[in-house]
């Protein structure tokens, strides 16, 4: 015999609430709520609470938002449909190395190469030669912090030595 009172405050109808309640747990659960008004009860109770708490702690997008979504839903209905890339999955392909591979389907393109604007190679460029400068700052420093780590142990000897005189 199940006490009811225990069983709604085990936590299982939160779980079932957020979806995280195993199978066996939620079949368990709805046989219990069929039976026991008590257990509906709570578990109604349980779900406006977390609706209630959900529309508290609500952040409403601005205005703008809803627009901006409709004009790009308009803008993707309308734009062409264009060839999609053919997708091969005859079972018993081989891949190119000769293994069976179930895991992926092979994709067939008309090039092997990305087609990027001329402005992203400099873009680019411009990366990499402040990589290098920063890389080159990095070292210097790194290199001055060692030197004076070693003025300050030098110091150090130097005072415990005039301490001791």
């Amino acid at each position: 015999m199940v006490k009811i009172n225990e069983y709604i405050e085990s936590g299982i109808l939160e779980a079932y609430l957020l979806g995280s309640a195993s199978e066996s747990e939620k079949k368990e659960l709805l046989y219990l709520k069929a039976k026991h008004p008590q257990i509906q009860n709570a578990l109604y109770h349980l779900e406006t609470d977390m609706e209630y708490m959900a529309q508290m702690m609500a952040i409403n997008p601005p205005p703008a938002v809803w627009n901006r979504i409709e004009t790009e839903i308009n803008e993707l209905v309308k734009t062409p449909q264009f060839n999609a890339l053919t997708v091969d999955d005859t079972p018993g392909r081989n891949n190119k190395k000769g293994h069976k591979s179930p895991d992926f389907i092979e994709v067939e393109g008309s090039s092997s190469h990305m087609r990027i604007h001329k402005l992203w190679r400099w873009v680019l460029l411009g990366i990499f030669i402040l990589g290098k400068i920063f890389l080159a700052f990095a070292i210097y420093f790194y290199l001055q912090n060692r030197q004076q780590d070693d003025q300050i142990k030098q110091l150090k000897a130097e005072i415990e030595l005039l301490k001791k005189h």
